[in-house]
């Protein structure tokens, strides 16, 4: 069936399923322009099809849909999208709400929610890809036989991290893991009994959140990532634990560059907590997400995005994360190359390149 121009795909039967990357958000609040830019940035830079499941109150959903239809069609073809309400299936709404962040605990539930879906990249909302979804999906293929989920340390460096310093609960390894990127192969997750602290046999991943919620609230402070931590302490041979460019934060930078793997391949994910994408802390972080932001869809990537990027970096060398343009630049450079050399050779054709 053809489509109507501006009108979006929701989920079709078209490619078999192994084919799509499923990319999960919760976007609460005042996260609308946030989760859109973090979208378009998937958009940009992949090359596989893709399935975004977007959770969002009632009052965004409009807005999401309306948003994503002023998209041009040449990437509105990339992707489907679905948008579903907030809904916690165990425990008490109210209690799993005010956990951290408003629907944080959201993401907890994938695996229940999505009862179809075999694997999920799920990503914060302030999370924007530099280099093409599709990479960090080929993670899945690195899991062993036990491994279900995969993310990055907290911190590089245990003695000064969070975790190691001040949480009253258990975590996962010397410096906790960061939730903020979280690749799951959800088949895994809903047939996998996991120890815990609770009982002496397995539990279900969903009749262990919400007592583990019980036994921890008391303790926890980063909400759903403490509880993931929790869950992955206990059973650590189910984790996969990729490098920190994949979950590139400012913690990275802000005291002295410590991603040595950022420094070799450059930032692939960038993830912007602490709300630096919309203060003045670390203009790094912000130049990037603005530069991804305003960049107008049908424009010369390097023209319109990479040039301009290199000005604003310019600008921040005085910073400590502004230091070392080149680990934020270096992917984002590698991709837009791949995207321009794959244009030219579609619109031009590979005989009339010099």
């Amino acid at each position: 069936l053809s489509r109507r121009p501006g009108e979006l795909r929701s989920f079709q039967n078209g490619l078999p399923p192994e084919l799509w990357i499923h990319l999960a958000v919760v976007a609460c609040g005042d996260r609308l322009e946030e989760t859109l830019v973090m979208l378009k940035s998937a958009v940009l830079f992949s090359h596989r099809r893709m399935r975004f499941h977007i959770f969002t109150e009632e009052a965004l959903k409009p807005e999401f849909d309306k948003q994503l239809r002023q998209w041009p069609d040449s990437y509105t073809k990339k992707f489907e999208h679905k948008i579903y309400p907030i809904t916690f299936s165990a425990g008490n709404p109210q209690e799993w709400k005010k956990l951290f962040k408003p629907c944080a605990a959201q993401r907890l539930f994938l695996p229940v929610i999505l009862k179809d879906v075999d694997s999920l990249l799920y990503v914060d909302t302030d999370v924007l890809f530099l280099r093409p979804v599709d990479d960090i999906w080929k993670l899945l293929r690195h899991f062993n036989s036990t491994q279900l989920a995969a993310m990055a340390p907290e911190h590089e460096i245990p003695k000064i991290g969070w975790y190691s310093r001040f949480a009253r609960h258990p975590f996962y390894g010397a410096a906790g893991v960061n939730s903020g990127v979280m690749l799951m192969n959800l088949t895994r997750i809903r047939s996998t009994q996991f120890k815990n602290s609770l009982i002496s046999t397995g539990l279900a991943w969903e009749d262990m959140l919400y007592p583990l919620y019980q036994k921890y609230k008391n303790a926890i402070t980063w909400g759903d990532q403490d509880l993931l931590n929790i869950i992955f302490y206990f059973n650590p041979e189910c984790l996969y634990v990729f490098p920190c460019h994949w979950n590139y934060r400012p913690d990275h930078c802000m005291y002295g560059s410590n991603c040595k793997e950022a420094e070799r391949e450059g930032v692939s994910v960038l993830h912007g907590n602490r709300g630096v994408y919309h203060d003045d802390k670390q203009p790094t972080f912000k130049a990037l997400y603005e530069a991804i932001r305003d960049f107008p869809f049908q424009d010369n990537l390097f023209q319109s995005m990479y040039y301009p990027l290199q000005l604003k970096f310019l600008e921040t060398v005085h910073t400590l994360c502004g230091r070392i343009p080149q680990v934020f630049l270096k992917q984002i450079e590698k991709t837009m190359k791949r995207v321009y050399e794959k244009h030219i050779i579609i619109h031009v054709g590979p005989n009339r390149m010099h």
